[in-house]
């Protein structure tokens, strides 16, 4: 079946709404009016209703497509049985292209509606299932200290997000704190739990 030019005109304000929804909410906080995204997107007011009906509508297909970018990445890595390591590296990877949307999300996370908290909770669990996956391995395989899962997942992601949300102690305002720090994360941790 062939798309029709109207479709695909349709599918790229769609994801031109979303990336600048992105751009804007990382930038000014989620409480944003759409009129703001729509201009900056360079399409009208309507468009942003005729794509998603409300502004939690917005907000619940960008965490559902920050979601499925983390979800693919570990889902790939954990399926062929790879290290901690190289799935935190991922984990790290992915938050970095998204690192000031995820911080917006972690530090405004409790003003959310409660559906796009609930969609945060499920990319939470997703990456939750992904480290399960891949430590569990370890353990059995005595490379990583026989602790309860969910505390060590605490840990790494405790970590990350004291990180996120302090970025003005470690980094200049411009500045990655995941690229700048992350590599420093990361081998803090394994050291915590490798044996």
């Amino acid at each position: 079946m062939r798309t029709s030019k109207r479709q695909i005109q349709k599918l790229n304000t769609r994801k031109k709404i979303i990336e600048t929804a992105y751009k804007v909410f990382s930038e000014k906080g989620f409480s944003v009016p759409s009129s703001i995204i729509a201009k900056e997107a360079g399409v009208s007011h309507g468009a942003i209703f005729a794509h998603f009906p409300t502004m939690d509508d917005l907000l619940i297909s960008l965490l559902s497509d920050f979601g499925d970018k983390i979800g693919a990445s570990l889902h790939a890595l954990a399926k062929k049985s790879d290290s901690a390591e190289n799935l935190l590296k991922e984990h790290l990877k992915v938050l970095e292209e998204y690192e000031a949307f995820y911080s917006r999300l972690i530090s405004e996370k409790t003003r959310l509606p409660d559906e796009a908290k609930n969609t945060f909770a499920i990319i939470q669990s997703t990456v939750a299932f992904h480290f399960a996956s891949v430590i569990e391995r370890e353990i059995e395989k005595g490379t990583v200290k026989k602790l309860p899962i969910h505390m060590l997942f605490n840990t790494w992601m405790g970590l990350v997000h004291y990180y996120l949300l302090n970025k003005d102690f470690f980094s200049d305002s411009g500045e990655s704190v995941i690229k700048r720090y992350g590599s420093e994360l990361l081998s803090a941790y394994l050291n915590l739990i490798k044996k």
